[in-house]
């Protein structure tokens, strides 16, 4: 005896149709169907659907979710550990978004004098959080411990206006690559100038800039699939590796 498709339904807070889709991927199957044809689901399911359901709180989607809990090396106990961490710090950038708006609040009353810099803290420290649940493994395995809490200090410390310069920058390094990629060549001007719009860009969480240290964040764009995806999805399919053979020119380190 097991829970039906409605039962199971109610108990995760979930829709009927929910969780028959998920049967229809082969995300979660049940565990029998009766006779009078009924999905039954039993406490492999419901321990799977929890583990389903952490994921797509964590905004990972469905396909990566079955690949990840399919796997033969998938650990239960610590993939809940891992949940836990993740959590956490979704949790800490909550906390953070609250205090900054009672401190907005509170300055708008006017018992306290919020400066420019204090208003955007929270979003600042928030990207920082992410880019560390993201990519910090392998950003600190390349760069140092030293180099990124450098990188995350900068970041904190921008004022306004070069918190929006900052931003500006990204943007018009994102809107070159486009243009720059009609020419189909690395090396044209337009190329290289979104090159050194991606190093000025750098420029403001790098303490020191380094040739090599850039060709390296520029080979990871395309070795690690994450920053891949990014950039293609941002411009077009094969921004990544366009962008990655634009800064290795630029820096002189192209094989």
């Amino acid at each position: 005896m097991g829970y039906t498709v409605r039962e199971l339904a109610r108990l995760a807070g979930i829709s009927p149709r929910t969780i028959r889709y998920y049967d229809e991927i082969d995300l979660l199957k049940p565990a029998q169907v009766s006779a009078a044809g009924y999905r039954l689901y039993g406490q492999a399911e419901v321990d799977r659907l929890q583990q389903i359901l952490f994921y797509r709180e964590l905004g990972v989607e469905l396909k990566q979710i079955k690949q990840l809990i399919s796997a033969p090396s998938f650990d239960e106990l610590a993939t809940l550990k891992e949940h836990r961490t993740k959590l956490l710090a979704k949790r800490r950038q909550v906390d953070l978004l609250i205090a900054n708006v009672e401190k907005t609040i509170a300055s708008k009353e006017g018992k306290i004098t919020m400066t420019d810099e204090e208003k955007f803290e929270a979003f600042k420290q928030k990207m920082i959080v992410q880019n560390e649940e993201k990519y910090g493994a392998e950003i600190r395995a390349q760069y140092g411990d030293e180099t990124i809490d450098q990188a995350n200090a900068m970041l904190k410390n921008m004022t306004a206006e070069q918190y929006e310069e900052w931003q500006q920058l990204g943007e018009a390094v994102l809107e070159t690559l486009k243009a720059a990629m009609a020419t189909g060549d690395p090396a044209s001007a337009l190329a290289q100038k979104t090159a050194d719009l991606h190093r000025r860009w750098l420029n403001f969480t790098w303490k020191h800039y380094d040739q090599k240290a850039h060709a390296g964040l520029a080979r990871m764009y395309v070795d690690d699939p994450r920053f891949t995806a990014y950039y293609d999805a941002q411009v077009r399919t094969g921004a990544a590796e366009f962008l990655r053979d634009a800064i290795l020119i630029y820096t002189g380190t192209m094989k």
